[in-house]
């Protein structure tokens, strides 16, 4: 059997088939279009912007729609506008999305003062000043039982520690609140200390 060799057609190429450059190309316009362009960018969103911080992240903001359409990035002398048109429509977004903030956090500072305060350890119960009393982490572990009405599982997610240790630790932490509740007002500062000093010591075993 002969084998007639297939010769590459000449012409144009197809319509249907996308050529990309190659991955180092990609890098380099990319690089050259930051190099470039990357102060008058900044600049014109610095002008638009009230924190240097928002300006920064707009701008990163903006390159990375440049780096993801970069095929659509056009040659100098266009190049600029069209870049100043994505920082626009960033610009854009962040100011709806600052709206949007505001009217929810105005919204909340209505609600919440008409609300009646949460003052529960403000009070002069004696729980409450058993609980002041309290070193931090169990007043945090007993906030989260009481108050949030966790499960042991759910406090292991918040405190990052296992159900394990949880549980070791709830049960310390009552028991200390037990005994500072039925202290006497004028020893509860010692006992408070004494807590404090064990609760140091054996938090290291706690999660072996």
């Amino acid at each position: 059997m002969t084998l007639i060799p297939i010769e590459a057609r000449s012409g144009p190429v197809s319509e249907g088939v996308v050529h990309h450059p190659p991955p180092d190309a990609r890098r380099e316009r990319f690089e050259q279009v930051f190099a470039t362009h990357r102060d008058a960018v900044l600049g014109y969103l610095r002008r638009r912007t009230d924190s240097g911080h928002d300006a920064a992240d707009l701008l990163a903001d903006t390159f990375l729609v440049a780096w993801r359409r970069l095929d659509d990035v056009p040659l100098d002398p266009q190049t600029r506008p069209w870049l100043y048109g994505v920082a626009r429509r960033v610009l854009a977004n962040h100011r709806r999305g600052e709206g949007r903030r505001h009217a929810l956090a105005t919204k909340l500072r209505g609600e919440l003062s008409d609300a009646e305060p949460m003052r529960p350890l403000l009070d002069d119960t004696p729980a409450a000043r058993a609980f002041r009393a309290l070193p931090e982490q169990d007043r945090e572990l007993l906030s989260l039982v009481a108050w949030e009405a966790l499960d042991t599982g759910q406090i292991a997610t918040v405190l990052g520690i296992s159900r394990n240790a949880v549980r070791i630790r709830l049960h310390r932490a009552r028991k200390r609140f037990a005994k500072l509740l039925t202290a006497p007002l004028a020893n509860r500062t010692v006992v408070a200390l004494s807590t404090a000093s064990t609760l140091k010591e054996g938090v290291s075993h706690e999660d072996a």
